[in-house]
Formats: C-alpha cells, sequence, structure tokens
C-alpha cells in the first residue's frame, strides 16, 4: 500500500523522524535528538509542535448543513455558535462508535468535520449517502495540513508570529500568516493549553518554519504521534481503534457528556438509550500501576481471581514515572480497587482510578 505523506514530510525527514503507518500516512513517530520523553516534557513545561496533518477534514455545505449533522452525530450542535468547536462521535445504528471527531461550526449552512484518518471516508460516505437534496458534503482530507501547538508557552510562541491567542477553549478564530487564512482553535489532544491550525497544505511548510522559530525561546520541540499518545492517556483521552470502536460505545467509554440525550434523532439513539437504561455494559476506567508493571492493549485484568475486563490503552507516563492504563472493566468494579493485569505472565497490581492521571492545563 502507497502511503499518503504530509505537506511537511521533507521537514520531517530533516529532522530525522522515526516515521509509522497512521491510518493510511506516513508520519512521525517522534524526532531524533530526545525521542518520545523529551517530547512529551516539552509539552508539559514548554511547547511542542505536531504534525497531524493525516487528520480528516471534511466540510458540509448548504441550507440546513448544521441541522442535519445534529440529526447524524451525538452531540447537540445547538450547545455551541458559529465560532466554536464541539467534540462528536458517528455512531452506528447499534451504537458502536465509527468515529469521534471535532465539528467547527461556521454558520448554519458551513461546518467543517475533523474526523481521524483512517475512519474518514466512511464518514464521509454515510454523510453522503443520507444527505437531503441541496447539501454537499466534501472531503477536503488532502486541501489542509493540521499543526497542533501545545504547551503552557504556546500562547507566547503563536502570538509572536502574530496569531490569536486570547480566544476561549473549543472556540476558533481565523487569521492570516504569510498570505494565507488559517483556522485557528483553541483545542488539543495533550490536556495542556494549546491550539490545533488548520493551514492551507500549500502554506503548511512556511506555517511551521514560523512556528517552530517563533518557539526558540521557550525551547520548543517538534512532537511525534509517539508523545502524543503518551501525553493523550495521561489525560484519560480515548483513542478510537482501541477505546472507541464499533464494539465500544460511547455509553461504555463513559462520553455520555458527548451525547445529546435529549435529541429527537442522531444515529445510534436507540440503542445507546437502551444500554444507557440497563445498566449492563461494561465501562471505561483508568488504571495507575503500583508498582513497574506498564499494560498493553488486549492484556486481561483480573479481580479476585476472576476476569474481570481488557486493557484497551497501557503506557509509561512520563510525568508520573510509573504505568497508567485504560481498561474495559465490568461494573462490579469500582474506583479505589486493586485488581491484576497478566504482563507477559506475570502478575502486577493496578489500582483503579479515574481518569486524568495527572492535571489538566487546557483552561
Amino acid at each position: 500500500m502507497t502511503l499518503a505523506h504530509s505537506p511537511l514530510h521533507a521537514r520531517h525527514l530533516e529532522l530525522g523522524a522515526k516515521l509509522a503507518e497512521f491510518g493510511g500516512w506516513e508520519m512521525p513517530l517522534e524526532y531524533a535528538g530526545g525521542g518520545v520523553l523529551a517530547e512529551h516534557k516539552a509539552v508539559r513545561e514548554g511547547v511542542g509542535v505536531f504534525d497531524v496533518s493525516h487528520l480528516g477534514k471534511a466540510t458540509v455545505t448548504g441550507p440546513g448543513a448544521a441541522a442535519y449533522l445534529d440529526r447524524c452525530l451525538t452531540n447537540a450542535l445547538d450547545r455551541i455558535g458559529p465560532g466554536q468547536a464541539q467534540y462528536t462521535l458517528c455512531c452506528d445504528d447499534d451504537g458502536g462508535v465509527v468515529d469521534d471527531l471535532i465539528v467547527y461550526l461556521r454558520d448554519a449552512d458551513d461546518v467543517l468535520l475533523v474526523p481521524n484518518a483512517a475512519n474518514t471516508a466512511e464518514v464521509v460516505r454515510r454523510l453522503v449517502e443520507r444527505a437531503p437534496d441541496g447539501l454537499t458534503v466534501t472531503d477536503r482530507h488532502h486541501d489542509f495540513a493540521v499543526l497542533a501547538v501545545q504547551g503552557p508557552r504556546s500562547d507566547e510562541t503563536l502570538a509572536a508570529i502574530g496569531l490569536p491567542v486570547s480566544h476561549d477553549y473549543m472556540s476558533y478564530t481565523e487569521a492570516e500568516l504569510g498570505g494565507a487564512t488559517i483556522t485557528v482553535c483553541r483545542t488539543g489532544y495533550t490536556g495542556e493549553r494549546g491550539y490545533e491550525l488548520v493551514v492551507p497544505a500549500a502554506s503548511a511548510v512556511a506555517a511551521w518554519d514560523a512556528i517552530i522559530a517563533a518557539g526558540e525561546p521557550y525551547a520548543v520541540r517538534a512532537c511525534g504521534l509517539g508523545a502524543r499518545d503518551t501525553l493523550r492517556t495521561e489525560m484519560g483521552y480515548p483513542l478510537h481503534g482501541q477505546d472507541l470502536s464499533r464494539e465500544i460505545s460511547p455509553v461504555m467509554a463513559r462520553l455520555g457528556w458527548a451525547v445529546g440525550w435529549d435529541k429527537p434523532e442522531f444515529w445510534g439513539r436507540d440503542a445507546l438509550l437502551a444500554q444507557r437504561e440497563a445498566g449492563t455494559v461494561p465501562l471505561l476506567r483508568g488504571l495507575v500501576a503500583s508498582g513497574r508493571g506498564i499494560a498493553r492493549p488486549h492484556m486481561a485484568v483480573a479481580a479476585g481471581g476472576t476476569t474481570v475486563g481488557e486493557v484497551t490503552s497501557g503506557t509509561f507516563s512520563p510525568t508520573l514515572r510509573k504505568g497508567v492504563a485504560l481498561a474495559l472493566l465490568d461494573r462490579s468494579v469500582a474506583v479505589g480497587d486493586e485488581v491484576t493485569v497478566d504482563v507477559r505472565g506475570r502478575t502486577e497490581t493496578f489500582v483503579v482510578t479515574a481518569p486524568p492521571f495527572v492535571q489538566s492545563s487546557t483552561r
């Protein structure tokens, strides 16, 4: 399979990036000169820049575009207004998650969607299939790059190149940089204050170079998707394909806050209401290692000698200096309980914990 490349691919090669496949794209996992731990630390303490151009981009335009999406996706779009963004989910009729994504509401007739790379085509297909006459759903995956500038010094870094940094969390504005119009949104996947910039593909290199130069006083680092994963796991943020899937619903993943339960219509509504009412499906919980064990996806979790679930995500937390994980667990297991994980034949003890594992600084 031929992998897609970001508009910043040449920059990644120059920086000695270790590349890996993500959703059909060849993207940086980590960079020479520090690796995941150094990149993670830069985001928690200073500023890091990620190329996440593999994320999908799609537009829904035409009369009633936002109202149509409100009938499809889980969250209630009337909770936000133009210039705001919202986390939401695209579900199957049985409640399984096709994808989780960010909606950028421009106005009632113009909406930008940012799905995950591997799921963009399927989300677009479903929206096209059911769109009423007069609405246009367009896959813009390769038209734009997405740069995530994350960390406590992200404001200073972006302000130095004239970009706006005063807007609220999950809101966005448009600005000019080097003659290009870019979308600057106060979002991210790290738990730190930060921004995601949607940049025309042709202007991606100039934007990257400007950000790296502006961040030098704050020890900026180019960061790969390895650090993005450790950062998001420390926050307990779910990853589609592991903590969310066609088999793991929003109810199971404890994402009920991203569901407009009072809406009369959205894909998967009846199934999700039934799950919530029954109260029997397993739930996604956090685990923190008592010792040196590092849990990984698909490892079995036990309590009292009985299997009670399975790890969905797990890593070494650079901040806590111990293993943290997310696991889908039976409802008999509660926060504060001790469980064991079979880590490659060794029994390791973990404590069930409510994420985030480290304090969020997104505001």
